[in-house]
């Protein structure tokens, strides 16, 4: 009975991990005292080297997705500064400010079945049909390195812009990489991470997305465009670091229709032209950007902690309804600091998840692909039409997205399931059974 007991209590990342993880040599075994021990062919405990390269893995997706952030929140505090040293239009800015989503859309296209192809980190079959003299070469670079290489890329064309045509060049860049990150970076860590552990770990580098816009809207309110860009360009460096040491992993109404509704509740519109926002309410955009930074960097906090004792679907419910009083609570008084806490608190970060985890592995690239694709499409259309919208009426804008916030509390009621806890095979299964 003992001796079934200790096998029970074996380290964090188990069996089901361990061939996930790349690692071999586990093999847990009774020593001669009746114990249960574990040591790798260096003579390092298993549970220490797993543990690690899931620290690893985790920090590397964490990495993609906080540069996402950076850039999302970019052009919000570079609009001034921009326009006055570069001579841009309202119009040659809206596109600056929007073509993100156009390069996020490319990168949703390709990402699904780039990973299902090749691999997490392999290079995409994009690359495969349009460069084929760097065929050989481009097969051994791995999708990571491929949307890294977009971020960093992004960020100089931006750092050296002249003119608009660079920066726009920049942004598309910048944007191909966060698309490939919003379905690699949860794909990859929902299929390497045990289940009791999995909710926390997408969940904190999910938020990380938020943590980057929050950073930004902090540190840009002190420095200049272009040190901005350098600043954002860090993380993306980092996450070359970890590409070094992390392993490749093994292994859809409800996932589009998540996509929807975390993306036409006006979120890019808030996040791409808040300077706008707080100009037009008589608000400084510093202390404004300060205040949202300060709201929700907390909620991220909390939301990681709670992720596995409540579960997705309560924390998305809670998410949602609190986007529609913010957006609603906006368009009578410009009280922006509510939609995005509320945003923090779940709905940033959870479709993600929940997505990657009920996409069966049959489908997981083409429906993925679509699920990326419909994200930025909305993200798109909501960046692009904001600013004529909010010409109209601001009010009745922020009342429209109140709306799309209210479908977005009866979708999840009606139809998002509950997968805290659960293996992904027991997701897959009692989701035929709800669908059914």
């Amino acid at each position: 009975m003992e001796e079934e007991q200790s096998v029970a209590k074996l380290p964090l990342i188990e069996a089901e991990c361990s061939a996930r993880l790349g690692i071999s040599n586990i093999d847990y075994d009774q020593d001669q005292h009746g114990g249960v021990g574990s040591l790798d062919s260096a003579g390092a405990p298993v549970e220490t080297r797993s543990t690690a390269v899931l620290c690893i893995c985790t920090f590397a997706a964490a990495c993609a997705a906080f540069t996402g952030g950076c850039l999302a929140s970019y052009s919000s505090l570079a609009e001034s500064g921009i326009i006055a040293d570069l001579g841009l239009t309202v119009a040659e800015y809206s596109v600056f400010g929007s073509i993100m989503t156009g390069g996020a859309m490319l990168g949703a296209v390709i990402s699904g079945r780039m990973t299902d192809f090749i691999g997490r980190r392999r290079v995409c079959m994009f690359f495969k049909y349009t460069i084929p003299l760097l065929l050989e070469y481009m097969n051994n670079i791995k999708t990571l390195w491929v949307l890294d290489i977009f971020y960093i890329v992004g960020w100089l064309a931006i750092i050296f812009a002249e003119g608009a045509w660079l920066l726009d060049l920049g942004r598309l860049s910048l944007g191909i990489g966060f698309g490939l990150t919003c379905y690699v970076g949860p794909v990859y860590l929902a299929e390497i991470t045990p289940k009791n552990v999995r909710g926390l770990l997408m969940s904190i580098s999910q938020s990380m997305t938020g943590y980057g816009a929050s950073f930004t809207f902090l540190v840009g309110s002190f420095v200049t465009w272009r040190s901005l860009a350098i600043i954002g360009c860090i993380p993306s460096l980092l996450l070359l670091l970890a590409l070094f040491f992390i392993p490749e992993s093994p292994r859809w109404l409800i996932g589009v229709g998540l996509m929807v509704v975390q993306t036409s509740d006006g979120l890019c519109g808030f996040l791409f032209y808040m300077s706008e926002i707080f100009d037009s309410a008589g608000i400084s955009s510093t202390l404004g950007f300060i205040l949202v930074a300060v709201v929700q960097i907390p909620s991220f906090v909390l939301t990681a902690a709670l992720i596995d004792k409540f579960g997705r679907r309560t924390l998305l419910m809670a998410s949602a309804t609190g986007q529609c009083l913010g957006c609603f609570l906006t368009g009578l008084s410009y009280f922006l600091q509510v939609y995005m806490g509320s945003y923090a608190f779940g709905m940033a970060q959870i479709p993600w998840i929940v997505v990657s985890e009920i996409l069966p592995i049959n489908v997981k690239g083409s429906a993925g692909t679509l699920c990326n694709l419909v994200n930025w499409f909305c993200s798109w259309v909501v960046s692009y039409t904001f600013n004529y919208s909010f010409s109209w009426s601001p009010t009745g804008t922020f009342f429209i997205y109140a709306g799309m916030c209210g479908f977005g509390v009866a979708f999840i009621a009606k139809l998002v399931p509950e997968t805290k806890g659960r293996t992904l095979e027991e997701i897959h299964a009692s989701l035929t059974h709800i669908m059914q």
